[in-house]
């Protein structure tokens, strides 16, 4: 209970420090932003529901259906309320729904604090607290990448695209074959991509689905990983601001950047090409969320966890992770150098993690400096060496993927020594034969 108190006043206190920095830039810090969901219409419905979702695996069936049911009535109230008052909601800014699931998270915290007592309190409390953790963590995040935009003017984005000469300028073959698939591949991908905290839910009550029955969390599951890649991540961005291929050599997208902002206007049909790079500067709006690759990170975490599931999990999970790739490189959002990094910044983070929960195994963290040690010099081989990168992609491009294997094999060979031996099957003996 201790280690879980302390961390909701770490988590309290990072909260209320963005809140801050937010504002000194002008714009709605997380703690701002969570609040005024409770009233208007939530960014997105689809995380408020996977918030209850997560909370709900602390309750019994009979309390998880009274639960539902209570926060689709209150959204039910919610939008005859709008409806009458003539409120109009933006679709591509909020949804409609999503107030009612947040309503019964608070009110279940009512309820731990009022009605519950001893270990029952302290369950459901850490059951409401996995759950708004998802939704700070999101919130946490637009905070940040807000602050990126605002306060790093300059990008890094020619580096990245001169470095990712050595791997074939993936974003742009990615790119066109999106772009050939029309609507149906554009959206489905669009849905994959807009929607990755829902499917990590979905894995993540996986494994958190036995926690009513034996009235404890298992030491390691999937959330745990998503928060800590969605803490550290932004602080990366700050250091290596880069904005994306369809902003920096195209048009932009989502009502950000634009062809007077961009390079060049090269995305997906050219690649740029090849000269000294630098910086450029770019608009306070777009957020610098490049590198490494936060969505291929988190994607990444979800197959890992899905590994352990049944069929139809570990495909589910298997999809997600390429779905995801396919989305970032031809959506135009990441170049393939950010995959790269993404999967080792995972790997590095879920060994840490995993080697913490075995009382600080000393394989696991020894993985985890070297998988932070290849982290760090991926970095500084965008930054330091591009050119020389694009120059010899028959030498650079297979170092890069074989770096990233090293990661790869080093977390398997590791994690394999962690699970438990198969019993041996015991033969019976023979009996002697009646004469």
């Amino acid at each position: 209970m201790l280690l879980w108190a302390t961390a909701g006043v770490v988590a309290l206190g990072f909260l209320v420090a963005l809140e801050i920095m937010a504002r000194h830039y002008g714009v709605r810090g997380p703690l701002t932003a969570q609040v005024r969901e409770v009233v208007y219409p939530p960014k997105s419905g689809f995380l408020l529901y996977a918030c209850m979702a997560l909370m709900m695996v602390v309750l019994t069936w009979r309390e998880r259906f009274i639960a539902a049911g209570a926060a689709v009535g209150i959204d039910l109230v919610f939008f005859v309320a709008r409806w009458a008052l003539g409120i109009d909601v933006d679709l591509d800014e909020a949804h409609p729904f999503g107030n009612g699931a947040l309503w019964v998270v608070m009110g279940c915290a009512v309820i731990a604090v009022t009605r519950r007592t001893g270990q029952e309190r302290v369950l459901l409390l850490k059951g409401i607290g996995l759950g708004l953790l998802l939704v700070a963590g999101r919130k946490t995040g637009d905070a940040w990448l807000l602050i990126t935009s605002k306060s790093r003017p300059t990008v890094l984005d020619p580096y990245v695209a001169t470095a990712d000469h050595a791997l074939g300028n993936p974003s742009w073959v990615v790119g066109r074959l999106v772009r050939a698939s029309g609507s149906i591949g554009f959206h489905l991908l669009d849905v994959v991509y807009g929607q990755l905290a829902v499917a990590a839910v979905v894995v993540a009550m996986y494994q958190l689905r036995n926690v009513a029955a034996e009235r404890k969390f298992p030491r390691h599951h999937l959330v745990r990983t998503f928060l800590v890649i969605g803490l550290l991540g932004p602080a990366v961005y700050m250091i290596f601001p880069v904005v994306g291929p369809v902003f920096a050599y195209g048009p932009g997208a989502s009502g950000t950047g634009g062809l007077h902002w961009a390079v060049a206007n090269l995305w997906p049909d050219s690649p740029p090409p090849l000269s000294p790079p630098h910086p450029v500067t770019y608009d306070a709006i777009t957020p610098r969320n490049c590198m490494p690759s936060l969505h291929t990170a988190w994607a990444t975490a979800i197959f890992i966890h899905s590994r352990t599931g049944p069929r139809v999990l570990r495909f589910a999970g298997t999809f997600w992770l390429i779905a995801t790739l396919t989305a970032t490189l031809g959506f135009g959002y990441h170049y393939g150098a950010d995959l790269v990094a993404g999967v080792v910044f995972t790997l590095t983070i879920e060994a840490a993690l995993r080697a913490q929960v075995r009382d600080w195994d000393r394989s696991g963290l020894q993985l985890a400096a070297y998988g932070a040690t290849v982290f760090v010099a991926l970095l500084l081989s965008y930054r330091f060496l591009p050119v020389q990168m694009a120059g010899r992609p028959w030498l650079f491009g297979p170092v890069l993927l074989l770096a990233m294997g090293s990661v790869v094999y080093g977390y398997l060979r590791t994690t394999r020594q962690w699970e438990p031996a198969p019993a041996a099957l015991q033969r019976p003996e023979p009996r002697p034969e009646m004469v």
